[in-house]
């Protein structure tokens, strides 16, 4: 059985098509609030139910217990904020609003609450800095002067151009269901694959009926790998490499926060409403620079036993030269001097140069679809 929605039910936010047509006739009777790419996103996944239980941006109640407890204020386990920010109201509390991006009505907006916020206390508490070297703390710190808390109901989706690679939670607790998966485990990405992630993802695989692999698309720091990049990558390696009744593909977009910790719980309720009943924390999981330790995730999760969603632990992979294989400490009895261990950094490296990787760090097939590419970072 897939595990159940959190919070207990499946949120859905999005008008029927006679109520959309009558709001977007009206929609200069409205007040515009006009918002950036990442709110957009967060409003699907709102509307869409990746977020559930919430069914808008946070109220200050909420916004308050999500940084002082991780939880919201009727005790459900959430971690991260997600707020709409503006710096001028230019409406009232108990107003409904249209919220744009580039233009487009993206959705309506329930005005509940407008209220103030410190973003020193924001950071630090969701980030443990105030560093605005730290991706996370410079965004919030750059962030409208006012939260502004609401239901909303979605009118237009934002365009995707790997819309035949997204499935909702609605879709793939299907899918799981038609594939007869009682248990799922999910992956997080937002890499290409190397052969530290699939030997994680196949041994937690081992454990359940199903491999769900869902990477992130959406904006992310410099340096990371792009969007069509990491698909095509998996594709290949999905191709080559795993059983196809037991491993499933389907992107998600979501703007990353880099928050460490908090999260990688945050992922894992992502995963819960997606109908994951596990969960792979990896090592350092959202993690950015030396800010978090590298197994810190890992201790968070001992604070929610009633999270609904199984984390698995396993650590860093590494290849073993006495062993032959890919192992890692828990079970190669080897000393330092034998080990190989896979860097991000040093395979970006080789791949920027043209410089084939071992067959221990990443699959031929994958390199070659990696290097096809005139330019597969970020910039």
């Amino acid at each position: 059985m897939v595990s159940k929605p959190h919070g207990g039910r499946l949120v859905r936010r999005i008008v029927a098509d006679r109520t959309r047509e009558r709001i977007l006739s009206e929609q200069k009777e409205y007040p515009r609030v006009d918002i950036e790419h990442g709110r957009a996103i967060d409003l699907e996944n709102i509307a869409h139910g990746v977020y559930s239980p919430l069914k808008g941006f946070l109220t200050g109640d909420d916004f308050g217990s999500v940084l002082d407890e991780m939880r919201l204020s009727d005790d459900t386990p959430w971690t991260v904020p997600i707020v709409l920010d503006v710096n001028e109201p230019n409406f009232d509390e108990g107003d409904a609003v249209l919220l744009y991006h580039d233009g487009l009505p993206i959705a309506r907006m329930h005005v509940e609450e407008i209220y103030t916020y410190d973003k020193r206390e924001f950071a630090v508490k969701v980030f443990k800095t105030d560093d605005t070297n730290h991706p996370g703390v410079s965004r919030v710190m750059n962030m409208g002067e006012y939260l502004v808390g609401g239901e909303i109901e979605l009118l237009n989706e934002v365009p995707n151009p790997f819309a035949k690679y997204t499935l909702r939670p609605i879709e793939t607790r299907v899918l799981f269901k038609e594939r007869g998966w009682k248990t799922v485990v999910a992956f997080q990405t937002r890499n290409v694959p190397h052969l530290g992630h699939e030997y994680v993802q196949k041994a937690a695989l081992t454990f359940v009926d199903g491999l769900f692999i869902n990477p992130v698309l959406g904006r992310k720091k410099r340096g990371d790998y792009r969007d069509e990049v990491i698909i095509r990558a998996y594709e290949t390696l999905f191709r080559y490499y795993y059983p196809k009744d037991a491993a499933t593909l389907a992107t998600v977009r979501y703007e990353m926060r880099y928050a460490g910790p908090r999260e990688a719980v945050h992922h894992a309720i992502m995963r819960k409403n997606f109908g994951a009943t596990h969960f792979i924390v990896g090592r350092d999981h959202a993690g950015v620079g030396d800010y978090y330790g590298p197994y810190e995730a890992w201790e968070t999760f001992d604070n929610f036993p009633d999270l609904g969603i199984t984390p698995m632990f396993i650590r860093e992979a590494f290849y073993c030269r006495k062993c032959g294989g890919m192992v890692n400490a828990k079970i190669c009895p080897h000393g330092e001097e034998f080990h190989i261990h896979i860097s991000g950094t040093k395979l970006r490296r080789m791949i920027t140069t043209g410089e084939q990787p071992p067959e221990y760090m990443m699959r031929p097939e994958v390199f070659e679809v990696v290097r096809s590419f005139e330019n597969p970072f970020v910039e």
